[in-house]
């Protein structure tokens, strides 16, 4: 007999939600048919009831359950999982239902209709729906447990509390891949209760549900602010109990609630979810106040930073946006993808990419003379430590010569405000590449105080994650290569910043600028590298292989401080910081050249690059940025 129940079972499960839910209905209204012929019968001590008065009674309940449906929406719960939450619902939609015959039997008095069926049919009612539900959902889950195979369905725990918490549960029992064992409410209101038939354990039971329960993936249900805190706190409960989890999160719980997202959006959570933080809200004025309106140019636009500034802009209503880039490819690809983006939203923006190296003199000054732009933000870099320490000339041209031709034609063609994209490394540099930062910001501070009419200004910050280069790409890669993971020194820390968090600072900074600052964005505290390496393989649902876990899956291994690298980073030279009117940007106060005496040492810089000096260019480096010390000096 299963044989032959089985698809047939199947195919009801498969139906759309709409139309399984219209079953549903179908049956409780034979049910409420059924209940008055009961009602009657009961009442009146005969089994033949008179046509009429039933008519009239089917009419009124039919109307009455309608109603009390609208209010109390008993059609929201999945049939397979009735619970006592499900029937708690279904005995106030049959209360409501009750009141409303009461009302209606007690005003309109219909001939041969009993008053007392009011109240007996709601209840007969309530009995015949409620043993369905029960029955079917007994019916349904072995089926299709039996169907699917147990050893095939990923067993999922539920983590969060109040609306986000409900909704994911649901969300995970429509999906036939999944089973869900339980919800841990770390708030304690639902705990020890059940919802959607489902059990709710209390935060304290956390620990000992991962160890019995066979959990293959834990879901995160928990919006508002504190979220990466909570994350944070949840993984390293995780790894103190040894049980190795994958941790899914939702984009947005919003569109769990309306239907728009299923199980399949939730995503594994990233490092980004942990070492970022809350974002905080932009200041309106700031944020579109170089863009709204007016032309405006991103170099690098290909680069981590440049595009994700252009993805911003674009929201901002810039008259037009101008990306250029001296990589095909990475052009390409931020052009079209902004393309499709403005399509998409029916925006008429237009968007001008432009290939051009702004370190070639006729390059820069054909790109500025034909767009004309009226802010500037200033991405374009060589930014790989290593990568610069070994080409030296190449890098010098690139940063530093690219920046003295964006500065000096941002002024000829009028150019309102221009913004550098700078880095922590500029400060007490060790590297080529931190030293030729540093001098960049040089430029656009000594271009300041010669009196230039164009406001310039440059923007500090740490290590974004997920850029092109940075450690987590890199990590990832060697995680699902089966490791080891490497790092340079365990002892090793670096700022983070998300990319979207740091682009948007950028832009906010930039139009605080009056000439001349060098903004430095609030980075957090500081992140040992060998922990980030740590909690990237733990959030892979593997553990770290060392002397207290020789078990373990990967390995971190220690490879050495390359050249030009440094233990630690700094975001501030002098230690004086202004505040300003955003909470996460703060002014520094550098020292600065004369713009006469840096004009000077930039001819001496050109000809050490057209000999490819590399010994000259570090000491002309050396010589603007006296901390930094070349390697071998």
């Amino acid at each position: 007999m299963r044989r032959l129940t089985d698809p047939m079972l199947h195919r009801l499960i498969a139906l759309p939600r709409g139309v399984r839910r219209s079953l549903v209905m179908m049956v409780d209204i034979v049910a409420c048919i059924i209940a008055a012929w009961a009602a009657f019968s009961i009442r009146l001590g005969v089994a033949q009831v008179a046509f009429d008065p039933f008519i009239i009674l089917c009419v009124l309940a039919l109307g009455s359950w309608l109603f009390a449906a609208l209010i109390v929406r008993p059609y929201r719960s999945t049939t397979r999982y009735t619970g006592r939450n499900s029937i708690f619902i279904l005995g106030k939609a049959c209360l409501v239902m009750m009141v409303v015959l009461v009302v209606i039997l007690a005003t309109t008095r219909p001939e041969d209709v009993p008053r007392t069926i009011s109240v007996l049919h709601p209840i007969l009612f309530f009995c015949f729906i409620a043993t369905i539900r029960v029955t079917a959902a007994a019916a349904l889950q072995p089926v299709i447990e039996h169907w699917e195979g147990n050893g095939r369905r990923k067993r999922v725990l539920v983590y969060g509390e109040g609306a986000p918490m409900e909704q994911m549960a649901l969300a995970i029992n429509r999906e036939p891949g999944l089973h869900l064992i339980g919800i841990v409410d770390p708030s304690g209101r639902y705990s020890n209760s059940l919802i959607e038939g489902i059990p709710v354990w209390p935060d304290g039971a956390l620990s000992d549900v991962l160890k019995d329960g066979g959990v293959d993936e834990l879901f995160l249900a928990h919006a508002g602010r504190g979220q990466r805190a909570v994350r944070r706190n949840l993984l390293e409960r995780l790894r103190k109990a040894g049980t190795p989890v994958h941790v899914r999160v939702l984009p947005s719980m919003a569109d769990v609630a309306f239907d728009k997202v299923s199980v399949s959006d939730m995503r594994r959570i990233e490092i980004g979810d942990l070492l970022g933080r809350d974002p905080v809200d932009p200041d309106p004025e700031l944020i579109s106040a170089n863009i709204s309106g007016k032309r405006v140019l991103v170099t690098g636009a290909g680069g981590s930073i440049g595009s994700e500034l252009a993805r911003q802009i674009v929201a901002l209503s810039p008259s037009e946006l101008i990306l250029a880039d001296q990589s095909e490819y990475h052009l390409y690809a931020i052009d079209a993808e902004l393309r499709s983006l403005t399509e998409e939203h029916e925006s008429s923006l237009p968007i001008k990419a432009e290939l051009a190296n702004v370190a070639d003199n006729v390059d820069c000054a054909r790109l500025f003379a034909s767009s004309k732009p009226d802010t500037v933000f200033h991405a374009a870099a060589y930014k790989h430590v290593p990568l610069v320490e070994a080409n030296v000339t190449a890098g010098v041209r690139n940063n530093v010569i690219g920046t003295l031709n964006a500065a000096l034609e941002a002024e000829k063609v009028g150019t309102s405000t221009f913004i550098l994209v700078s880095t922590d490394k500029a400060v007490r540099p060790t590297s080529v590449m931190g030293a030729s930062k540093r001098v960049c910001e040089l430029i656009v501070q000594a271009r300041a105080a010669s009196g230039a009419a164009t406001r310039y200004s440059a923007v500090r910050f740490g290590n974004v994650l997920g850029s092109s280069g940075s450690v987590v790409p890199k990590f990832r890669s060697q995680i699902e290569s089966g490791g080891p993971v490497t790092v340079t020194h365990m002892e090793m820390t670096r700022f983070f910043m998300t990319i979207p968090e740091a682009a948007q600072l950028v832009i906010q900074a930039g139009a605080m600028a009056q000439g001349g600052e060098v903004y430095l964005l609030d980075m957090g505290e500081p992140v040992k590298i060998s922990d980030l390496a740590r909690a990237m393989i733990e959030l892979s649902g593997l553990e770290v292989r060392d002397d207290e876990n020789p078990d373990g899956d990967i390995e971190i291994v220690e490879v050495g401080l390359r050249p030009g690298e440094k233990l630690f980073e700094e975001l501030l030279i002098g230690n004086d910081p202004k505040p300003t009117q955003h909470p996460r940007i703060v002014k520094g106060h550098e020292d600065q050249l004369d713009w006469a005496e840096l004009e000077q040492v930039m001819q001496e810089l050109v000809s050490r690059i057209v000999e490819d000096d590399d010994r000259g260019l570090r000491t002309l480096l050396h010589r603007l940025v006296p901390e930094y010390k070349p390697s071998g000096s």
